[in-house]
């Protein structure tokens, strides 16, 4: 071939990269690309040259390709093709909706309840990663999973590596915005219902009020010990989970004893009473984020503040009405 014609090819082969290159900046070409034979004709070019063009783009970092899902223009590639299989290790008791939340990012997943022993390590090699959503998860499972290569995202509490990512439920914040809120329409008797590894939640709660009155107080109980504490007093419980605020709810309606009950952690449709959540939707698009193939490879750590819940009238009416107006404020600021 004489020099003229591989100049010639030369050129025409930058021609069609440039072009292809205009083409996804202006939104002609978006999201998932014709098949190579389609786009050779709409740009009248060879397939092969095409095909060579694709490649240099994607060099670049401009497109994706792979084979068997085609090429798409980067960061539109979605997630259940680009992250392939997500394996969620969950307890009988995790809320359908936060499952269901994920596998709208990723319509393939696996959910996991059976004990971490009974899986076979060839089991684990058809997915690209785990999202653990159980409380109990050994530690040295995990770190194995990171060893292997596969994305590791512990949800709501704090990885004891560096290796994998997390995604946690500010609970501190939430109980600080709460019990300031309590202080402001009127408690000075609050009791947090934590469990005994939860001293930073009830800190963050009398730090908060502390700001507003310190004669004030914020005391520790369990959920069983709550009705004992309202009939000796407390004016307001602040619950760690929806699922504690309903056991506290269900022993002062047994005791026929008042108080106003609240609650922070992770939200569902049955939340039990106000307070500050994370929605399960929050949750799944904080994980899916970590898990995009565009993500940074270091791993990272997600902190999720709540958002106020306030209109299923949990308050008794002589507390109710000036909560409600404190936080409709507060959310409205937020």
């Amino acid at each position: 071939m004489s020099s003229e014609n591989v100049e010639s090819l030369s050129y025409k082969f930058q021609r069609l990269r440039e072009r292809l290159r205009e083409a996804i900046s202006n939104g002609e070409l978006a999201g998932k690309l014709p098949g190579e034979r389609a786009l050779a004709k709409q740009f009248q070019v060879n397939a092969k040259t095409l095909s060579k063009a694709l490649t240099d783009l994607a060099a670049e970092g401009i497109l994706d390709r792979s084979i068997g899902r085609g090429t798409y223009v980067k960061g539109q590639t979605p997630v259940s093709t680009a992250a392939s299989r997500w394996l969620v290790l969950a307890e009988p008791d995790t809320p359908e909706e936060l499952i269901e939340a994920i596998r709208q990012k990723n319509e393939s997943i696996h959910v996991l309840t059976d004990p971490i022993e009974k899986i076979r390590p060839s089991f684990i090699n058809q997915f690209s990663a785990v999202i653990d959503l159980a409380r109990n998860t050994p530690e040295s499972f995990l770190r194995d999973l990171v060893v292997r290569n596969i994305s590791v995202v512990v949800v709501g509490r704090e990885p004891r590596t560096y290796s994998m990512n997390a995604v946690m439920l500010d609970l501190e914040l939430g109980a600080s915005r709460v019990a300031r809120q309590l202080l402001l329409s009127g408690h000075r008797r609050i009791v947090v219902a934590a469990d005994e590894g939860q001293s930073e939640i009830v800190q963050a709660a009398r730090q908060a009020a502390a700001r507003i009155d310190e004669s004030a107080t914020v005391d520790s109980v369990n959920a069983k010990d709550a009705v004992l504490a309202v009939r000796e007093g407390a004016t307001a419980v602040l619950c760690v989970s929806s699922s504690v605020a309903k056991e506290v709810m269900a022993g002062l309606k047994a005791a026929n004893a008042s108080a106003e009950v609240v609650g922070i952690g992770m939200g569902s449709s049955d939340i039990a009473c106000n307070g500050c959540y994370i929605s399960p939707e929050q949750i799944a698009a904080a994980t899916a984020d970590l898990l995009s193939p565009h993500q940074s490879t270091r791993p990272a750590a997600l902190w999720l503040a709540g958002n106020y819940k306030h209109d299923n009238g949990s308050a008794p009416a002589s507390l109710q009405s000036p909560l409600l107006q404190s936080l409709t404020a507060g959310a409205s600021q937020a």
